[in-house]
């Protein structure tokens, strides 16, 4: 460099792309679907992996996405220890059993067979709600 002059060379074009709301959330809802990892969606989108974590980040602080959004929420109720009794239930033909996922209050999830007992998932719901 003589004289102050620098050289440079143009590299390719700056590629910036901007992204509706709509668009990042679709893009953010995308993984987990079929198996999809962030990885595999941001090579989908040709988007990097920081770039879904930060629209995941913004689209929640904007009340748009929810981890949970698709979740399926029932009704639990729960009776008093001293209610319970023991009933032999009703013979019944075996059905194959699906995973149940349930929140319980600070962030405790737990995870059970949908034939599991229901005197054996009360005393689970009270033993982990109490610890």
């Amino acid at each position: 460099m003589r004289g102050g002059a620098m050289r440079g060379e143009v590299l390719g074009v700056e590629r910036r792309r901007r992204w509706d709301d709509e668009v990042k959330l679709a893009v953010v809802s995308a993984v987990g679907v079929d198996g999809a990892t962030v990885t595999q969606v941001a090579q989908r989108y040709e988007v990097t992996r920081q770039q879904i974590y930060a629209w995941r980040h913004e689209l929640k602080r904007k009340g748009l996405w929810s981890p949970d959004a698709g979740a399926l929420f029932l009704p639990a109720g729960m009776v008093p220890a001293m209610e319970l009794s023991t009933v032999e239930p009703p013979a019944r033909a075996a059905a194959p059993a699906a995973w149940v996922e349930l929140r319980l209050a600070k962030g405790r999830v737990l995870r059970f067979e949908s034939n599991i007992d229901d005197v054996a998932l009360s005393r689970l719901i009270r033993a982990v709600d109490a610890a």
